[in-house]
């Protein structure tokens, strides 16, 4: 019952995040970026239409589709959003809050993709467009910040028509941001150091990792295609503030060490994930 709530609580602040997105900094500069709520602005200045009714009747209809493609858990959690998501559309005031258009496209922008990525965390969405690049992802493994862009597509196609050049391409670029928010907050914030040293003193090099740095090390075996030589290289898997600690380390024992660093993103396991320690 905990995690329920805790849950719908995340919900309803993601939730919260697009009405305040849409209705303070991207619907009064009339810039529909895509999805369900861009619809909603377009419908709503051409027709009169309120962009909360717009919203309601198309989750309607998404809500059958989250159901066959996405699972009951998928389904339920959308019910929550794409119920909130038109009443707090309707409930947060329109108002400009930055007169600027690109400052409030930007702001926006970032709202919306930070709001959309919460719900993604918590296997919910606000129904709309958001559905689509989930199921791209189950079934095709596509990243769900590409779909949103792919699927957000049709709509900012309609602000040429109905408003102008300029904000068609406020527009793209609100999608654009969004997807890269999206993109930064899935994979972007749990960046690592892997690193790939061969030395002639991997011994001292790797006892000292584990002592001083507390970083487990792989031992991979390898052979010198050139010179046919067998040896060992180490890798590790590290946070950023280890690494300079790290090159103090393998400078120390070896100055002419070879050494290959990634950066890698999502790193899942023992004292990364799930044991206390910070990395």
């Amino acid at each position: 019952m905990f995690n329920f709530i805790k849950k719908l609580l995340y919900i309803t602040f993601a939730i919260i995040l697009i009405s305040v997105s849409v209705n303070m900094f991207l619907g009064p500069h009339s810039i529909a970026a895509g999805g369900i709520t861009g619809l909603g602005i377009i419908l709503e200045e051409l027709m009169g239409i309120e962009r909360s009714m717009v919203i309601l009747v198309c989750n309607a209809a998404v809500l059958v589709l989250t159901f066959i493609f996405l699972g009951r858990e998928i389904f339920f959690n959308t019910v929550i959003g794409a119920s909130l998501l038109p009443l707090f559309i309707g409930l947060v005031p329109k108002i400009m809050l930055v007169r600027d258009t690109m400052l409030s496209m930007i702001v926006g922008s970032v709202i919306f993709g930070a709001a959309v990525s919460i719900l993604y965390y918590h296997k919910a969405s606000s129904g709309g467009t958001a559905i689509p690049p989930l199921i791209l992802k189950k079934y095709f493994n596509l990243n769900t910040a590409i779909g949103l862009f792919i699927t957000d597509g049709a709509v900012v196609i309609l602000c040429l028509w109905v408003y102008n050049v300029d904000i068609f391409f406020y527009a793209v670029s609100s999608i654009f941001i969004t997807s890269l928010t999206m993109n930064y907050l899935e994979n972007g914030t749990n960046k690592k150091k892997m690193v790939y040293i061969i030395s002639g003193r991997h011994d001292s090099i790797y006892n000292e990792i584990l002592h001083d740095i507390g970083r487990g090390v792989t031992i991979i075996p390898i052979i010198g295609a050139y010179s046919g030589n067998e040896g060992r290289m180490l890798m590790v898997t590290l946070g950023k503030r280890d690494y300079q600690q790290l090159l103090t380390i393998v400078n120390k024992h070896d100055e002419k060490a070879f050494m290959i660093t990634d950066t890698v993103s999502d790193v899942h396991g023992k004292g990364f994930t799930y044991e206390s320690g910070s990395v």
